[in-house]
């Protein structure tokens, strides 16, 4: 009953023991963030497609020419059923020989005004939450949505069940990245040295 006046007191003689110059207020902040409950994103093989070395004679001059295709496992783990889409963007985009398509390969480092090539992607045979799914793709932020397996750079790619005509809350996503690697042609190409190939995309999960 009686903790309020001494609390009181004793803030009271703190006060008039202090300077004259004192002030006689203090700021107080508080600061934290408010985050959406965690998703984590996986790729198998470290997110790393090695094409190994590619002789420049079996390269075509006049078209481009097609690597064997590479499939990488990515796996999507939420704490709980989100709403969340995939987005690639491309580190090499200066390079691309279609950027609204194609993620670049890379210049050559030998000449750098040459562009090497260009990476398709693609998600396919998506299952959520141990359910067959269908990849929904938008190309206004998450606006308007339509069923499309190609993952454009900047493009929302979504997950949900056939039918939907938007992405569904899922809890935990496995799907396949398809990686389609083509090299420019080489009559573009200086290759009398080693040229390193040098693609980079990052997959940035964004929540809905």
């Amino acid at each position: 009953m009686n903790m309020r006046p001494r609390l009181f007191a004793v803030v009271l003689a703190l006060t008039l023991a202090a300077p004259a110059l004192a002030a006689s207020f203090v700021d107080l902040t508080v600061t934290g963030r408010l985050t959406p409950d965690a998703c984590n994103v996986e790729l198998s093989d470290n997110g790393s497609v090695d094409h190994g070395r590619i002789p420049a004679h079996t390269l075509s001059s006049d078209e481009f020419t097609v690597l064997p295709a590479q499939l990488l496992e990515l796996t999507v783990r939420c704490n709980r059923p989100m709403l969340f889409a995939l987005v690639g963007i491309d580190n090499r985009a200066d390079s691309s020989l279609a950027p609204d398509y194609f993620y670049g390969l890379g210049r050559n480092v030998h000449a750098p005004q040459e562009r090497l090539g260009s990476v398709a992607l693609s998600l396919r045979n998506p299952v959520g939450d141990a359910q067959t799914m269908q990849v929904l793709a938008s190309y206004d932020s998450g606006e308007t949505w339509a069923a499309e397996p190609n993952a454009y750079p900047r493009s929302y790619m979504g997950f949900a069940l056939p039918g939907d005509r938007l992405p569904d809350f899922i809890r935990q996503l496995n799907v396949q990245l398809r990686v389609d690697t083509s090299i420019n042609f080489s009559q573009y190409l200086t290759l009398d040295q080693e040229v390193p190939l040098d693609g980079s995309v990052v997959l940035d999960l964004r929540y809905l």
